[in-house]
């Protein structure tokens, strides 16, 4: 079998039968896509550099582990390991920008505070993080991707649109959309988003 010419499909079953040398070419095929992502998520080489080991180290054990559930898209399932190994290390390290809103609309952003908090506030600022976190798994895919590139990563819409190949005005859609979505949530489950 020719590993270079397989599908994503054979290259997995080839290595969970045995074969380390079909993930190393899914890995060559994919890693400049992959490091691209990650290092506009997080402007540093070095730390680009552990997030993209990390990544594979992830997809490794997952795959070991039986975990992995093919549903054609290999190379999106390896980008969603990384952009949620991106935003743990944002959270761990206190890096999280914070996003003023320009316009007279309110915006779940604008009640979260990034000065030294109190205990107490830390406690309260953390739930509010996890509520917003949690609110949005319920998002649209491209939602949740255009409010964690621009809140959590800190890019601009110019990068965000590049990094998702969509226009300036597409990326501005997506996140009006998904913080009206975001709105919409915190109403009908009544969340207060205020310490």
């Amino acid at each position: 079998m020719n590993l270079d010419r397989s599908s994503e499909r054979e290259l997995i079953q080839s290595y969970l039968r045995g074969n380390p040398s079909s993930l190393q070419i899914l890995i060559e095929r994919h890693q400049n896509r992959l490091y691209s992502y990650i290092f506009l998520l997080v402007k540093d080489k070095q730390l680009a550099d552990d997030v993209f080991q990390d990544t594979y180290v992830k997809v490794i054990n997952t795959l070991k582990l039986g975990n992995y559930k093919d549903e054609g898209k290999f190379i999106q399932w390896v980008m969603r390991i990384a952009h949620n190994l991106v935003i743990d290390h944002f959270r761990k390290s206190k890096k999280v920008s914070f996003v003023e809103s320009h316009n007279d609309e309110y915006s779940v952003f604008d009640t979260i505070k990034f000065t030294d908090p109190s205990i107490e506030e830390q406690l309260v600022l953390n739930q509010i993080h996890n509520d917003v976190k949690g609110l949005m798994e319920y998002l649209p895919e491209e939602q949740k991707e255009v409010i964690f590139l621009r809140c959590y990563a800190g890019l601009s819409f110019k990068d965000i649109a590049e990094q998702t190949e969509v226009s300036i005005n597409t990326a501005l859609g997506r996140m009006r959309y998904a913080l009206i979505n975001l709105r919409k949530m915190i109403e009908e489950k009544n969340i207060v988003l205020t310490n």
